[in-house]
């Protein structure tokens, strides 16, 4: 098929800090399935996303591990890899901040900026929030809040570079105005307009001296480049822009990108300082950047301090790469923000992928096999009810289609779905297991069999940028191929001299109780899936304390402090992440506690170790070992750190 043109898209990069959790997987994999169905429209498409690896909170992080920097990064780096390839994402480039040709242009876009004159140097005295890394004015508070992640900011002084922001601000205005489409959706565009760009901007702070993890502004070696124009840049550096030189061929083709895919909460930075850096480099803008929502725990923002994220992993461990692909991209709206739990996502697979598409699959399979040998034949013995089946197989290609365009996902899988929900309603009125009871009738039998056969195959190659497993498992037990773009609007492309299916139909999705899903998760990590009302607890009480908690000394002195000897450690049958612990408490009985520290300590380099205990604590069964109590440990970032005090007596209290 000829190609319909280039199509550059990129996701905003992941910071480095840790784990990226599963509403951080979402970007990608939102973006991976529009790049996914560009190409199978006849796209040529170069798809991008990366990690975002300088900034003082990995510096903090790295420092507190005791390890460099660049050592911190090049292992949440991987970490972040590996949750992007486990969701199969089909990137063509994987950039790192920290790569050593992007630094080198990142240094060059600072210095051509600076010469002519659209940087310039000041002192910074103001509001920063360290989570967001982002200089705020008194104006964009929330009460009192980053406007973006809702933490108190803290005032801040030091010598910084300044970029003349209101140099471009008025063009921005104009270009906005003039490509409505450029911020998707509108309210994220009314949003940067009405609070950031019609009540003028104040010049941006690009260089920081406090920290030193940053790319070194060369000719003022003491500042280090502001994260996010670091940050932003691999945009173009990514494909071979060469600043004040000739950029490489990818770079000439593939810009400007037709979209950027970004968290709504970056949507200022990439529609407002983003395009005016561009100006300011002589670049076009790229085409559009969508702001999409968050996928939420059960209502509220993920966050590891207040408990309430899910990975991954995790997830793909219960229920499969491509169910969960299915649930962000049919449970992420186009503005408003989804929501995720372990019973959402089960009902949503249960109904939708093993109900709906597996049970459809199956029975059309079997039934091949059963009445005909697994041979599929057009015997065109038509029927009335065969036109609403095929009518909605011709249209199906070009109302998804029309659903992607706007970028609406979820929209565009319930088209899809429509096609297989229709399939099924088809098997109903044609009742094959009746018509195999007539001889006769075996021409209008194999005739409904081959347009379920056909009708999926347009389903399934349709599925591919959505659930890529999926659709080439159905299309091998259908025993055709994927079908090209321009024939997906069309009846009759399964090969009508007789295609065989695959003698034993593979089952695609299994059911699952959420009860089986907890006991899953207890063998796994020590702890059964949380209750959604376990979770909103969590997550109220985080609300409550974030800052600086509010609690009385009697609540305090409820809590019962004290010093425990570890005087035996074992590993935990079944549970990877769980150690039993003995512990002298000093009172003269022998405590076990099981303690979720197991990829982090061997059992042999505790054995001995004075640790904090929580000793009133509820007990609770882990994995059929009894804990009775729990030990102190911090979140170092990217793992746990056991508070140690050896040297105090056992039986020490904690006041």
């Amino acid at each position: 098929m000829e190609t319909k043109g280039k199509y550059y898209i990129t996701t905003a990069i992941a910071y480095t800090s840790g784990k990226p959790h599963i509403g951080n997987v979402s970007d990608p994999v939102l973006a991976d399935c529009i790049a996914r169905f560009k190409r199978m429209q006849g796209y040529d498409v170069f798809f991008q996303t990366g990690t975002d690896e300088h900034g003082k909170k990995n510096e903090q992080k790295a420092k507190a591990q005791g390890i460099s920097p660049k050592e911190f990064v090049d292992k949440t780096a991987a970490q972040v890899k590996e949750q992007f390839d486990l969701m199969n994402l089909s990137y063509n480039k994987f950039i790192r901040t920290t790569d050593e040709y992007h630094e080198k242009e990142v240094q060059k876009i600072f210095k051509k900026l600076y010469e002519q004159g659209d940087i310039y140097k000041g002192a910074y005295e103001g509001l920063y929030c360290d989570e967001c890394e982002s200089f705020l004015t008194e104006s964009q508070l929330v009460d009192g809040k980053c406007p973006d992640c809702g933490r108190v900011p803290r005032p801040e002084k030091e010598e910084a570079y300044f970029f003349k922001m209101s140099n471009y601000t008025q063009r921005l205005i104009d270009h906005i105005n003039s490509h409505p489409d450029f911020i998707q959706p509108v309210s994220r565009r009314n949003e940067m307009m009405n609070n950031f760009l019609l009540p003028g901007l104040q010049d941006l702070c690009v260089s920081r001296t406090s920290i030193k993890w940053g790319v070194p502004v060369d000719f003022d070696p003491e500042h280090v480049v502001y994260v996010w124009l670091d940050a932003l840049t691999n945009y173009i550096t990514g494909i071979g822009y060469h600043c004040g030189g000739e950029s490489e061929p990818l770079f000439q083709e593939y810009w400007p990108a037709a979209l950027h895919v970004i968290g709504k909460d970056i949507t200022r930075f990439h529609t407002i300082y983003w395009p005016i850096f561009l100006m300011a480099l002589g670049l076009p803008l790229p085409k559009q950047v969508f702001g999409h929502p968050w996928l939420l725990m059960d209502g509220s923002k993920m966050s590891k301090s207040a408990g309430n994220v899910i990975y991954a992993d995790d997830l793909v461990d219960i229920f499969d790469v491509d169910a969960v692909r299915y649930y962000i991209l049919r449970e992420l709206p186009f503005e408003n923000d989804g929501n995720i739990t372990w019973d959402l996502i089960n009902e949503r697979t249960n109904s939708d992928l093993a109900n709906v598409l597996g049970n459809l699959v199956n029975r059309t399979v079997s039934m091949i096999n059963k009445y005909f040998g697994g041979k599929v034949e057009d015997c065109k013995v038509s029927a009335p009810e065969d036109e609403d089946l095929r009518a909605t197989v011709a249209a199906c290609r070009d109302k998804v289609a029309k659903e992607m365009e706007r970028l609406h996902t979820a929209d565009a899988l319930t088209e899809l779905f429509g096609l297989f929900k229709r399939c099924n309603k088809y098997i109903d009125e044609t009742a094959p297991w009746v018509l195999a009871k007539d001889t006769f009738k075996y021409a209008r039998l194999s005739t409904v069999l081959y347009n379920l056969a056909d009708s999926i195959t347009t389903g399934a190659s349709l599925l591919f940028p959505f659930m890529p497993d999926t659709s080439v498992s159905i299309l091998r037990q259908l025993g055709t191929v994927p079908l090209p773009w321009d024939l997906l609007d069309k009846n009759g492309n399964y090969p009508a001299s007789g295609g065989k299916v695959t003698e034993s139909p593979e089952i695609l999705f299994e059911r699952q109780d959420i009860k089986d899903i907890s006991k899953k998760l207890e063998e796994k990590y020590g702890a059964p899936a949380p209750s959604q009302e376990e979770m909103q607890r969590k997550v109220e009480l985080h609300r409550q304390i974030q800052g600086v908690a509010k609690i009385n000394i009697q609540d305090f002195a409820a809590i019962d402090l004290r010093v425990a000897k570890i005087i035996d450690c074992q590993p935990v049958k079944r549970a990877k992440k769980l150690l039993k612990l003995s512990l002298d408490d000093g009172t003269g009985v022998i405590r076990t506690v099981a303690s979720g520290i197991a990829p982090w300590y061997k059992p042999e380099d505790l054995a001995g170790r004075h640790i904090i205990l929580v000793s009133n604590l509820e007990p609770a069964t882990l994995c059929g070992v009894e804990s009775q109590g729990m030990i102190l440990a911090a979140d170092a970032g990217d793992g746990v750190s056991v508070i140690f005090v050896d040297g105090i007596p056992a039986g020490s209290k904690v006041r």
